[in-house]
């Protein structure tokens, strides 16, 4: 990148290092100030990837939670342009900060507890994870970041011949189920009786496998393929979206997935009855990434 930053990453420390392009009189002070008149003259509008490991590379969840809070911080500082970190994690829950204790693995299995919105989910292989660290106009419209990212999943699928959609009240980039007078007997599970209907405190994991909510797609029931959770800190954005492209699904089961009892997961590989491995999906996430959030011009909330 002429005149910003140079990004490279240290096997050994197992991150991102920013390092500063030699200027006279240089430092971080005329690092700032060059990119802040790129930025003025629309010479700096372009969107940063950084891949941070995928398959046998997978970046441990707190090792990549790290690295968003060095890449925040240098965004912040106007040090770097706007950035988005993909990779895969190897298999763990992580929980927001509105997830319920009832939403969480019976077994007592570990969560990491973050710092974004929304409730439990679970990343790991066959997963694609987008951390998009965006500086955004205070106050920043968090609803509108999120339409954006949808936006751009949902383009992607549509590369793939998928149609998604989304859902209102749920964030997230959804697949619909049929209408419920259709959706008896399919996929050799027959539901005779819908416990969800009537009990509100309903859980799937004490129901048998037919409710798991790997099993939506055979009840043909809606279905999440991308869920979304963000965190905004000082105008500049962090976490992002997981897009299930070939995992296995059954880890979803041991949990509520995003707190949501009535519905369940899908993957791209299970909706288009083919493996659709995450290094297939990466360059069609990133051209439309780019897309939307290099010509969209974010505006404050409205207060």
């Amino acid at each position: 990148m002429q005149g910003g930053n140079v990004y490279r990453r240290t096997v050994a420390e197992g991150r991102l290092e920013y390092r500063q392009p030699h200027m006279p009189g240089g430092g971080t002070h005329a690092a700032r100030r060059e990119l802040r008149e790129q930025r003025e003259e629309g010479t700096v509008g372009e969107l940063r990837f950084v891949h941070l490991g995928f398959g046998e590379n997978a970046v441990e969840y707190l090792e990549a939670w790290q690295e968003q809070r060095r890449v925040h911080a240098a965004r912040f500082a106007e040090e770097i342009p706007d950035t988005c970190l993909l990779l895969e994690h190897p298999p763990v829950y992580t929980a927001g900060r509105r997830t319920a204790e009832d939403e969480r693995p019976l077994d007592g299995t570990p969560v990491v507890d973050v710092d974004r919105g929304g409730k439990i989910t679970w990343h790991g292989p066959g997963q694609l994870v987008g951390y998009p660290i965006l500086k955004l106009p205070r106050p920043v419209d968090v609803v509108a970041h999120v339409r954006r990212l949808e936006e751009a999943l949902i383009r992607a699928c549509a590369d793939f011949g998928l149609e998604t959609t989304r859902v209102e009240g749920r964030s997230g980039v959804w697949v619909l189920g049929d209408p419920v007078e259709q959706r008896a007997e399919l996929g050799g599970l027959a539901l005779d009786f819908d416990p969800r209907l009537s009990d509100e405190e309903y859980d799937p994991r004490l129901a048998g496998p037919e409710y798991a909510p790997s099993n939506a797609g055979q009840r043909r029931e809606d279905r999440k393929l991308a869920a979304i959770g963000i965190r905004v800190a000082k105008g500049v954005t962090m976490h992002g979206f997981s897009l299930n492209c070939n995992p296995d699904n059954t880890w979803f089961d041991r949990i509520v997935p995003c707190g949501i009892r009535d519905a369940g997961v899908a993957s791209l590989s299970g909706e288009l009855g083919r493996d659709v491995p995450v290094s297939e999906v990466l360059p069609v996430v990133e051209k439309h990434l780019r897309e939307i959030l290099e010509t969209a011009e974010p505006l404050p909330r409205a207060v």
